[in-house]
């Protein structure tokens, strides 16, 4: 991973620089289409697309959180589908609040689920989310708290490898389970859905839909210089260091323990900010978004993409998604054979994901140019050598 890695570090330069901002001109171009471009026009977005690429800019919004914790300190989590949903319920509990009294029950209080269930008053740990201010907090603060507490006894422990793995896999398949009791007040195994707006805008109209694309472009471009920013400094180096060699690192002195923590609690927060920015463009949240399946499919995109990337990791999870709605349109049945067939494809053939196979594409591309340009200098310097010769 070394030499890829110094290659994605090229983005340091102006020319990575121009990339990245270019990217993300060309994603504020989505909703631009849609709304000012005519219908019949060849560059007319359609309304479906655009909450569609906003799933989509979640997930790899997800997908940068897990790269940040396995990728750089080596730490493989299958449970960041847990936070990504606990995100996601600390915004739909805020949209659900919001219904008031134009839900069907017309209980100015109460959620419908809550009244057809025959309960009388709202529980504790929903108040204070009729305010966004407070739901916005809860959106890091609730997987930022989990997190925090699982990291610090799983590393203090010194729990690493598929053990860890196991234990975050079985934290969220706890959940899970957790969120489909009804006596939980979460919605149940149906879950919270039937948004009517955030902050006064209809969820259902397309400026509404293209503002909440626009944030996330945004949310992801600040996650990503954020995640560069940590990785680049020296809490990012010596996470390297403890990906690679963590006994070596203890020895010198380091509490790794500490180093793995921050970055655990970080990524945490990341993906639950992803999932508070796909319930309203997706409409709904349920407790099989805490499947372990999901989490293990976030791994998947990130090894696709290219682990120890960052940018990789946003390759990853829009080629498995557009290549998953793809399959699913056409042949669902075949989507899981293909997804298997591609991880390992990438593990025994691409260990670096298609960030490698773009660098050997390019290393090809200029090395074959530059044996060119050698040669044609070997055969002037034969001509001049002639000619003098003759003369």
């Amino acid at each position: 991973m070394g030499p890829i890695t110094r290659r994605i570090g090229t983005l340091q330069g102006p020319r990575g620089w121009a990339v990245f901002f270019a990217l993300i001109a060309i994603a504020l171009l989505v909703p631009l289409l849609n709304l000012m471009v005519p219908a019949g026009s060849l560059f007319y977005v359609p309304d479906y697309v655009v909450p569609l690429l906003g799933k989509y800019l979640c997930f790899a919004l997800l997908a940068l959180s897990l790269d940040l914790v396995w990728g750089f300190a080596g730490v493989l989590s299958l449970g960041h589908g847990a936070f990504f949903a606990l995100g996601g319920y600390a915004m739909g509990m805020h949209l659900m609040r919001e219904i008031g009294d134009r839900g069907v029950y017309g209980n100015p209080l109460l959620p419908d689920f809550m009244v057809f269930l025959d309960w009388d008053h709202l529980p504790w740990y929903w108040y204070g989310f009729d305010q966004f201010w407070f739901a916005s907090l809860m959106v890091f603060l609730v997987p930022g708290v989990l997190a925090f507490v699982f990291g610090w006894f799983a590393f203090r422990s010194r729990i690493t490898g598929v053990y860890l793995s196991i234990i975050s896999q079985a934290m969220t398949y706890a959940l899970m389970l957790a969120f489909f009791r009804n006596e939980m007040g979460f919605g149940g195994n149906n879950g919270l859905t039937d948004f009517k707006d955030v902050l006064g805008f209809d969820l259902s109209t397309p400026g509404t839909r293209a503002g909440l694309y626009v944030l996330t472009v945004l949310a992801l471009g600040l996650a990503f210089l954020i995640c560069r920013f940590v990785v680049k400094s020296k809490l990012g180096r010596v996470a390297t260091a403890i990906r690679d060699a963590e006994s070596r690192v203890r020895f010198l002195g380091y509490r790794t323990d500490r180093f793995k923590l921050f970055l655990w609690t970080l990524s945490a927060m990341l993906a639950g900010m992803a999932g508070a920015l796909y319930v309203p463009q997706v409409g709904i949240i349920n407790p099989g978004e805490f499947s372990p399946a999901n989490s293990i499919e976030v791994a998947v995109w990130v090894a696709v993409g290219g682990r120890g990337t960052l940018f990789g990791a946003i390759i990853g999870a829009f080629t498995v998604n557009g290549a998953k709605s793809f399959f699913t349109g056409w042949a669902p049945e075949y989507w899981l054979y293909f997804l298997g067939a591609l991880f390992i494809i990438v593990t025994l053939f691409l260990p670096g994901g298609l960030v490698q196979l773009a660098s050997r594409v390019r290393d090809g591309f200029t090395g074959g140019r530059n044996r060119g340009l050698r040669a044609a200098r070997r055969s002037a310097r034969a001509t001049e050598g002639e000619t003098s010769h003759a003369t």
